[in-house]
This record gives structure tokens, C-alpha cells and sequence, in this order.
């Protein structure tokens, strides 16, 4: 247990500490139970909760106990961020989004066996409580001018919009979570991100003035991109962790997409390898950087970590099916759809369009004389299969799972033909 902050530390995943000595001690001495929340101020968790994830991972493997928090109660406010009110979301779409993140976050933690994790909810003990004993019990504690020098409260007040009272109380109930988990199951340790500091304290602080305890916080940094900008972005938007949100393709390409630069960081933040694995492909990637193998490896094991190995499997059967590696007769619809969702696409008619007509529709040829000569000269694929004959006719049988086809002009110009 007392090697895990020299593995966290390795893998870049430690920030700050209220005192680090007196944290590796604990360890060392474990096990120590620890905790993080996530509230569902969305319907899924994203990129930068999965860094969370992966450290609780790892110390409940060290042999830490884990205590994963999802916040009922807090989700209904929202932490404040540095610009801009929240817009409160009803009990019910709450309610919806704390079971959408308890079946996410039990992806990544053992609850069975001999060291399980353990999942709350912070409103099971927020709601019975009234204002009255709020304010006498738990607000008693807190100082006026602690609370306004927080980094976004200050930031907020000095704003136009100021701050409301709501988002104000925010930090008070992220630290009464840590003071009911203190006296409920014994946890020392909470855990979060970087920006998140001053209100991980206020748990500290809440502790230690009402009970007379000892705790500890760890923070992870935020991610950055070799270049300093912000790491990941989409033209979608955020990189979310639920399939219906993020399709497994479209998740597992982003991670293929990694910058060389980053890359190597990245493996040792979101996978589980170890450090002779790390290793080499950091070598792979100075000795041979266009084969991409570390990009490969840090996509498949990302993916397989947040989706399973079988969506993962599937991502990479249409991958390689896509440009010839495979057939695209074995894809399930579903999964051929989500690989074909960003390319073009055009209509034909089965039975009398023929592959002069598809490279047209599509947008692969900008007229049937052009779509003629690609033809001709071999650049033109129908399901992977090179098609020599203009005037060949595009059948009911051409049709893939989900009622389309793959049209081709070269090895890499790929469309999508339907009805």
C-alpha cells in the first residue's frame, strides 16, 4: 500500500495535498477509505470525471476502500462555476441523471469480493435534514469570510451576475458529504480535481471543527494538451462517457487521434499498463511514430475500460472494415452506423442506379464523366470491392445492415449510399 503515491505520482495524476507526508502514512498503515462525488448536472459523466474514476481505481486495487458519491442532493444546485448562474434542473431529470451516473460509475469499481466499493447518495442524509438544524449544526461552523475568499465565489461577486445564495451554499454541502462519510464509514481521504481545491477543504475544515478530526484531500491536475490548451474538446462538444451520447466509435477515434506529443501522458493517466508497457510504446512512438501503435493501444484499452471489450472489438472490426481490413457484411447495424456517421452520404435507387450514379450522389465525382474515368482507371469501390464496369447496377443485395451501402473512390474519398 505505501507504493501508491509513487504510482499516482509516476502516472501524473497528483496535483495537491493538504500534507502529503502525513497522507503516505496513512496509506502505508491502510487500508484508508476514501471517497469522490460526482453530481448529475448531465445526464452522463465526461473526460474529466473519468480521471476521478481511474484514481479510484487504483487505490481501491492498492487495497483502499471506496466510497463512490453520487449527489443527489448537490446535482439539485450545482457547484458554482466561474461565469454564469446554473439553471436548476427539476427533482425528476436529477433524479433520471443520479441513476444514469450510478450505472456509469459502477463500471470502473469492484462492489463484490473481498474489498468491495461502496455507492451513496448525499441526498439520503441532506433531505431529512431541516433548516433549522442546517444552520445550527453544520452552517455554526463555517466563517463568512472563508466562504467569499473561495476563488469562484470571488470571482462571481465581483461579476455582474454576482452569486446566488443557492450556489453560494454549495461548498457548505460538499463539506457536510465529507463529514457524514467521516462518521458513517471512517473516511480520511476525498479526492477530486484540481479546480475543486477550495471546496475539498471545506470538508477539512468542517471536520476538524466539529468533530475534532484529521482528514486528507488529493487532487488531481487539469489536463492539458502538450501544446497548454484544453484537452478534450470534440466539434461535439464534451467527450462523454455514455454510448448514447458519444457513440464507442466515435469515442474510441478521439482517443486514436491523440497528438504523439501527448500520447505517452495520457497512457499513464487513462490506462492501467504498466510502466515497462508505457515504456515501449513511448519508444514505438520515437522509433516509428506513423505506424501510431500507441494511439492504437490507448484508444483500445480507454475504450474497453469505459464501454467493455466487446463494444471495443466491435469499434475495431469496423475500423478496419471501413478501408478493406475486414467484412462489412459481419458489422451490426448499429455499429456501421455510428463508423459512418460523419461521412458524406447520397440516395440512390436499388436496381436501376449505377456506381456512376452512387460516386455522384455521394459528392465522391462532381459529374458522371469523372465517375466514368475513376471507374476506368480502378479507383472505384463498392463495399471494398473494386468495381470495373460503369454501368454496373447497385441491387437490394448491396445493401449492408441497416439499409445502406459504402461507396469509395480511392482509398480513402468514403461515402454513404441508401434507398
Amino acid at each position: 500500500m505505501n507504493d501508491i503515491l509513487d504510482e499516482l505520482r509516476w502516472r501524473g495524476l497528483i496535483a495537491q495535498s493538504t500534507d502529503e507526508s502525513a497522507l503516505a502514512d496513512a496509506l502505508a498503515a491502510g487500508p484508508v477509505t476514501y471517497y469522490a462525488g460526482f453530481d448529475p448536472t448531465g445526464p452522463s459523466l465526461h473526460h474529466g470525471h473519468l480521471v476521478q474514476l481511474v484514481l479510484l481505481r487504483h487505490l481501491q486495487r492498492a487495497g483502499h476502500r471506496a466510497l463512490a458519491l453520487v449527489g443527489g442532493a448537490t446535482g439539485l444546485i450545482g457547484d458554482p462555476r466561474m461565469s454564469g448562474e446554473r439553471t436548476l434542473n427539476t427533482k425528476e431529470v436529477v433524479a433520471e441523471w443520479t441513476m444514469r451516473l450510478h450505472a456509469q460509475i459502477s463500471r470502473f469499481l469492484d462492489f463484490e469480493g473481498d474489498n468491495p466499493a461502496t455507492m451513496v447518495n448525499n441526498l439520503d442524509w441532506t433531505a431529512p435534514l431541516s433548516a433549522i438544524d442546517f444552520l445550527r449544526d453544520i452552517g455554526k461552523h463555517y466563517r463568512l469570510g472563508t466562504m467569499l475568499a473561495k476563488d469562484t465565489v470571488a470571482r462571481r461577486l465581483s461579476s455582474d451576475e454576482g452569486i446566488s445564495f443557492t450556489e453560494f451554499s454549495y461548498q457548505i454541502l460538499q463539506g457536510m458529504d465529507f463529514l457524514e462519510l467521516n462518521r458513517r464509514y471512517g473516511c480520511t481521504l476525498q479526492t477530486g480535481g484540481n479546480d475543486q481545491w477550495g471546496n475539498l477543504l471545506s470538508g477539512v475544515d468542517l471536520i476538524r471543527k466539529a468533530d475534532g478530526g484529521t482528514v486528507h484531500v488529493l487532487t488531481t491536475p487539469l489536463i492539458t494538451k502538450a501544446d497548454g490548451t484544453k484537452f478534450g474538446k470534440t466539434e461535439g462538444g464534451a467527450v462523454w462517457l455514455a454510448p448514447d451520447m458519444m457513440s464507442p466509435y466515435a469515442f474510441f477515434q478521439f482517443w486514436v487521434n491523440t497528438d504523439d506529443a501527448d500520447v505517452v501522458g495520457y497512457l499513464k493517466i487513462f490506462t492501467f499498463l504498466d510502466r515497462e508497457r508505457i515504456t515501449e510504446l513511448e519508444q514505438a512512438v520515437a522509433d516509428a511514430p506513423r505506424a501510431r501503435e500507441a494511439q492504437r493501444v490507448l484508444a483500445r484499452e480507454v475504450t474497453t475500460l469505459v464501454h467493455g471489450a466487446d463494444a471495443t472489438a466491435r469499434v475495431e472490426a469496423a475500423s478496419a472494415a471501413l478501408f478493406g481490413g475486414g467484412d462489412l457484411h459481419d458489422l451490426d447495424a448499429g455499429t456501421l452506423a455510428d463508423a459512418v456517421a460523419e461521412v458524406p452520404r447520397g440516395t440512390v435507387v436499388p436496381g436501376e442506379s449505377t456506381i456512376v450514379d452512387a460516386l455522384v450522389a455521394a459528392g465522391l465525382e462532381k459529374g458522371r464523366n469523372a465517375a466514368r474515368r475513376v471507374v476506368g482507371e480502378g479507383g472505384a469501390y463498392l463495399n471494398n470491392v473494386k468495381i470495373s464496369d460503369p454501368e454496373q447496377i447497385i441491387t437490394e443485395g448491396d445493401l449492408l445492415a441497416g439499409g445502406v451501402a459504402l461507396v469509395r473512390r480511392g482509398r480513402r474519398s468514403l461515402a454513404v449510399i441508401t434507398r
